[in-house]
């Protein structure tokens, strides 16, 4: 049986407008078959959405009103059918698709490759071949440690989204194939400081200047230094390296480190990875957070809790930004999944790492900083594991301690099943992030999104 053929999508993402303008209209060129789609989340709050879609000459604006103004419906009612609809049109040849500046390319990913439509998911029709980030060097590296709120930046989403303007900078870098870089950085060291951080959150990704993008390849042939030819499309998708991810979202259970980032400090950034194979005690933990957000950039990790000795906790911060959610079950514990249901990847990661008492109960949490001492990072972590003597109490007292995680997600999912359990359901995830962004969902409600 032939293949279907799925017409080529290009996310574009960053916090920049004038950017992401700019680079969404050098992907389009002058190719009349290439569809530009925009939605504008700056009325999202009252429940309405403003959606461009340009196609050769044409150019139409339309106001979306939502049942809901948040992220998720504008994926599920407007953009996901769109996509699809688009990539049925035979005048269209490829889509290139230009995210609001407070949307994840993630989120949208996760979506396009996920969430139902109909009886399937729009990555039947579509193949994302390119995920691009634009940043602004004056300016990108103040949003990404801070803790401004999108809403305080000018950026209001939804009335319950209380992220930080670094968790969705530091996630539009994270995820991207390739990163643009325009404006110009106040001097020198901005400049070092933010390409370190660059090369240990986003190590894979190639940079490339805005101008020197726009440049067309009309130097003299064969000329030394002269750009090579073809659109800015082509020449971002030579650049791509062979493991780029083109828009899959890895498993969280899987490898963290990935890119082979710089490990030795550089301008005052490093990064910190922490393991350990027992479980934290969560009244230690708690009081410990704030160590993975003063002076860091980005951490993401797993932690086993004590009190918890079956749920994987995910842990996730960006500048003053932090999530705390549910991966699911270790494989060891008696609510697991199937063996075989889980990747390979964390299938060998588990075997590797498996114990006789814990399975593959770990600590495995990674931490890029900017201005906070590793040594004292990994210290403060370590001084919050269950000691020798704890250890040997059993999970009996353990799952009996105070656990103030573990109060937080009760909490949520009471209010989860009296607000928000109908607009979950329609959206039919079945990964286990999903009960991640539900806590994240929950956890912007109620103010804990920014807070321990």
């Amino acid at each position: 049986m032939t293949p279907k053929h799925r017409t080529p999508l290009t996310l574009v993402s960053g916090l920049s407008p004038g950017a992401n303008h700019d680079v969404t209209s050098l992907l389009r060129g002058d190719d009349q078959r290439a569809a530009v789609v925009h939605h504008d989340l700056r009325r999202i709050s009252s429940g309405v959405v403003l959606r461009t879609v340009r196609l050769g000459p044409d150019e139409s604006h339309t106001a979306l009103e939502l049942a809901h103004g948040c992220v998720s419906c504008t994926l599920r009612e407007d953009l996901l059918p769109l996509l699809r609809s688009l990539s049925a049109d035979p005048g269209v040849e490829r889509i290139v698709l230009r995210l609001d500046e407070s949307m994840e390319p993630e989120q949208v990913s996760w979506a396009i490759h996920h969430v139902l439509v109909g009886d399937r998911p729009v990555i039947e029709d579509v193949e994302i071949e390119l995920v691009v980030t634009a940043f602004d060097e004056g300016s990108w590296l103040d949003s990404a440690i801070g803790d401004e709120t999108l809403a305080e930046h000018g950026l209001p989403g939804a009335p319950d989204d209380e992220r930080t303007l670094a968790q969705v900078a530091v996630a539009q870098v994270e995820f991207a194939d390739v990163l643009v870089s325009a404006g110009t950085p106040p001097d020198a060291w901005t400049a070092a400081r933010t390409n370190a951080v660059l090369r240990r959150v986003a190590p894979a990704a190639p940079v490339v200047a805005l101008p020197q993008l726009s440049k067309r390849a009309e130097g003299a042939e064969g000329a030394e230094g002269a750009e090579p030819s073809g659109t800015a499309r082509d020449r971002l998708l030579r650049m791509l390296p062979s493991h780029a991810r083109r828009g899959e979202v890895e498993d969280p259970h899987g490898c963290l480190l990935r890119g082979e980032p710089p490990l030795r400090a550089d301008c005052g950034v490093a990064v910190a990875v922490f393991t350990a194979r027992r479980p934290f005690h969560p009244g230690r933990l708690y009081d410990a957070i704030d160590v993975l957000l003063d002076g860091v950039v980005r951490t993401r990790g797993r932690a086993w809790i004590a009190s918890q000795p079956d749920t994987v906790l995910w842990i996730e911060s960006a500048g003053g930004g932090l999530r705390i959610g549910h991966l699911g079950s270790w494989l060891d514990s008696a609510g697991a999944p199937a063996w075989d249901d889980v990747s390979g990847e964390r299938r060998t990661l588990a075997s590797l790492r498996w114990d006789p008492a814990f399975g593959d109960r770990h600590q495995e949490i990674v931490v890029v900083t900017h201005d906070a001492d590793p040594q004292y990072i990994e210290d403060t972590l370590r001084a919050a594991l269950l000691t020798d003597t704890e250890l040997a109490q059993g999970r009996q007292v353990w799952t009996g301690w105070t656990d103030p995680f573990g109060q937080w997600q009760q909490d949520w999912q009471q209010d989860w099943q009296q607000d928000g359990q109908e607009d979950w359901q329609e959206d039919r995830y079945d990964d286990p992030r999903d009960s991640t962004e539900r806590a994240d969902a929950w956890a912007s409600a109620h103010g804990e999104g920014n807070e321990k």
